[in-house]
């Protein structure tokens, strides 16, 4: 029978960089409350130090509507998210919106 080895002495286990990023990507679409088209689906870039990682995402936003809640919004579920899926704090979370698309437009012009 093989001896039993102390907590401490098995490793840990890691999570690919990628898989925290798709976790972001996955919690800013439920932020977001939507299914994203082909194209306008959030974007996360991930850095991963220890047990935290710094999140960028980078969306699209439907305008008019309040963009600092939907951001904020976005900030708390990536947080929430990763620290519950995968374990990592997460002391920062960048939201870049890319781009604003009116429900008024029309060719590209607002009514």
């Amino acid at each position: 029978m093989a001896a039993q080895v102390a907590p401490a002495e098995r490793g840990a286990t890691r999570i690919a960089d990628r898989v925290v990023a798709k976790i972001a990507a996955y919690a800013a679409r439920e932020a977001l409350d939507r299914v994203p088209d082909e194209g306008t689906a959030p974007d996360a870039t991930v850095t991963v130090r220890s047990e935290s990682a710094r999140v960028r995402i980078s969306l699209e936003l439907e305008y008019p509507a309040d963009i600092g809640a939907q951001c904020g919004a976005v900030r708390r579920q990536v947080s929430q998210r990763v620290r519950d899926l995968a374990g990592m704090e997460v002391p920062e979370v960048i939201v870049q919106v890319e781009r604003l698309h009116s429900v008024h437009t029309d060719r590209g012009r607002i009514r």
